[in-house]
């Protein structure tokens, strides 16, 4: 029989029991360290002020270093952060300036006493703090190119939700009324794919380039989606007057939610792009006469496989005093078999009906960009999904409205800083991706076939004009929404002839019925000679290509995980406690000089407060040696160098 032990190996036990260093107490460090370094800590203190009875010697900075600490931590909830940061919690608030950690309970009755005007002081700090530094000296390459060469820059607002179970209780006469803990957090509403009965809805603004948060707006049940729009519009404005940027050429990427003609008219400051959902704008007769013309643009999903056929709408108007908004249709076969998600879009005839709508200006993007820019690059779930990943910030922390939004803030502002210092870990260049390529010219390639659509698309169609006086033009022969032309007379004109002109322009034939032309009245003014004329009327209607720049679409950004992930590595790496004691005194104390002020029991003044929780020179010294720093980041961070 041959052993496998090794009798060179000795395992050896203790009953003393010693808990291991958090593997993200490293990362804390370094937050904290972020924190003191651009006096973030200070502006919370002087800022953000919340007064309440019943916490104790605790101010609003005792309890937001708890919320970092947990953001950073990932742990699955308060309780196990608790478990695991109790045995250092000495070394945990002494990274914040603080001496003792708040209890949990503590820390709930200060969530759930919270009010709204330290929550607001809170995400304006969060916000100004966002402005005061570049990401990086390459953050001004960062943007969207369009085909004339401008820059853009894109925002992202989305939303995103998080539902609740809650059991089955009984209710008879001789049992009080149930009283739901999250009753004033979350309401009936839309939960998607997720299982509940009561649903909280959260609005988020993303820069899509530098991937920072902008800012977060929470309500009950479906949420106030109109109220949180505007109110992500501010942030978006004050954004963009920090770096200086034009409006007009900042684009907004909506969700479908907010596709009526009533919303898009709240953001028609700044260029957007979003899903439309009021589908009976198509049986407008413009737009059901631009469906029956030849297609602008067909526009293949790689992921999908579907290949959707685009028709440019310019100038409708979705309300009676709206703006005119830019009207893409896509159109493709509906599917065979049904559906595992619910379809989006209408189905007419076995055909899918999409509509998208912006405001983009056709000379700098093409539909297929339009509808690429939603579908595509502009949408933002892989962020939402990272953030679930590391963070998930839509977990419940509180039982409160406003308790639930500090920590979502929280959360966002702890994501922002990780790819701050991990521009300091990780540098890299901004990435150049050809979102989508030069426009060929007409003139450089064969002829394209009139069956297919050019890759700039076509203008609004047009007819000729007046050749004869006294006699019928092109516009008296106005498109129908069957795609027929009708004359004056009321004869139907019919689509026979495609035709591909030298410049491009794709020319549609139509013509009347011979039996119509022969005994109609106005015979003399519609044909060139009259009565005399053997053949029926025709018409032609002419597609010009739009005039569009060449250039290629580019967009220009970071990669979207690697700063992040260099701050997540040092959960990996060693760290070092050392606890020297406090300097023995030499005398007994004598007893303190009283105030009139503190024996008469007065209000302690802001600072007063701040100060009973606060580390002095009489606590014992913490030293704490972190592994894995580049030298790069200690100098940002002004830390000591082994």
């Amino acid at each position: 029989m041959i052993s496998i032990a090794d009798g060179s190996i000795q395992i050896q036990t203790s009953s003393e029991s010693q808990a291991a260093t958090p593997s993200w107490l490293g990362e804390v460090a370094v937050v904290a360290s972020h924190l003191r370094t651009q006096g973030i800590l200070n502006k919370i203190c002087e800022r953000v002020r919340f007064a309440r009875r019943r916490f104790g010697r605790y101010d609003v900075i005792d309890f937001l270093a708890v919320l970092f600490g947990y953001a950073v931590s990932g742990e699955r909830t308060l309780e196990e952060f608790y478990e695991v940061v109790r045995p250092f919690a000495t070394v945990f608030m002494a990274l914040f300036g603080r001496t003792r950690l708040p209890a949990a309970s503590t820390l709930s009755r200060f969530l759930a006493a919270l009010l709204v005007d330290p929550v607001e002081a809170l995400r304006t700090l969060f916000l100004e703090e966002l402005l005061s530094r570049q990401l990086s000296a390459e953050e001004h390459a960062t943007g969207l190119w369009d085909r004339q060469g401008n820059r853009w820059l894109v925002f992202d607002v989305d939303g995103t939700r998080e539902a609740a179970r809650q059991r089955a209780l009984p209710h008879t006469s001789d049992r009080p009324a149930p009283q739901r803990r999250l009753r004033p957090l979350c309401a009936p509403g839309y939960t998607g794919r997720k299982r509940g009965e009561v649903v909280r809805s959260r609005t988020t603004v993303l820069q899509m380039h530098t991937h920072q948060w902008v800012a977060s707006f929470s309500n009950p049940g479906n949420g106030q989606y109109r109220e949180e729009l505007r109110r992500a519009k501010a942030a978006i404005q004050v954004y963009i007057t920090a770096h200086s940027f034009p409006a007009a050429r900042t684009l907004v990427r909506l969700d479908g939610q907010y596709g009526s003609g009533a919303v898009v008219a709240d953001v028609a400051d700044f260029a957007y792009v979003t899903r439309g959902k009021v589908y009976s704008l198509l049986d407008h007769p413009a737009i059901q006469a631009r469906l029956h013309l030849p297609a602008d643009q067909r526009l293949q999903s790689s992921e999908s496989g579907i290949c959707r056929v685009l028709y440019d709408c310019l100038d409708q108007r979705l309300t009676e005093n709206g703006p005119l908004v830019r009207v893409i249709v896509a159109t493709h076969p509906a599917p065979t078999k049904k559906p595992k998600k619910r379809q989006i879009g209408i189905i007419r005839d076995g055909i899918v009906y999409e509509l998208f709508w912006s405001n983009l200006p056709q000379s700098a993007f093409t539909a297929s960009d339009v509808v690429s820019l939603y579908l595509h690059r502009g949408a933002f779930e892989t962020a939402l999904s990272d953030e679930d990943i590391e963070q998930e910030p839509d977990r419940w922390c509180s039982h409160s409205a406003w308790g639930q939004e500090v920590w979502q803030i929280v959360a966002q502002w702890t994501w922002n800083i990780r790819l701050e210092l991990g521009h300091q870990l990780a540098p890299e260049p901004v990435r150049t991706t050809e979102f989508a390529p030069a426009l060929p010219s007409l003139h450089e390639h064969a002829p394209t076939p009139a069956t297919s659509p050019l890759a700039s698309g076509y203008a609004p169609p047009a007819t000729a004009t007046s050749w004869k006086a006294g006699h019928f033009t092109g516009t008296d022969f106005p498109l129908q929404p069957d795609g027929t032309l009708r004359c004056p007379a009321g004869s139907v004109l019919l689509p026979h002839e495609h035709r591909r002109e030298a410049d491009g322009s794709l020319r549609v034939v139509y013509g009347a019925s011979i039996r119509d032309c022969r005994p109609c009245p106005l015979r003399q003014q519609c044909q060139w000679n009259g009565s005399a004329t053997t053949k029926p009327r025709q018409v032609s209607v002419l597609l010009h290509p739009l005039a569009v720049g060449s250039a290629s679409l580019l967009w220009r950004d970071w990669k979207r995980r690697p700063q992040r992930r260099a701050c997540l590595h040092l959960h990996r790496q060693r760290l070092e406690i050392q606890i020297e004691p406090a300097l023995p005194k030499t005398s007994a104390p004598s007893p303190p000089t009283v105030s009139r002020a503190e024996r008469a029991h007065y209000r302690l003044s802001w600072q007063e407060r701040l100060a009973r929780n606060a580390r002095t020179d009489q606590t014992e010294r913490i030293s704490l040696t972190l592994f894995g720093i580049p030298d790069r980041l200690a100098m940002f961070l002004g830390l000591a160098r082994a």
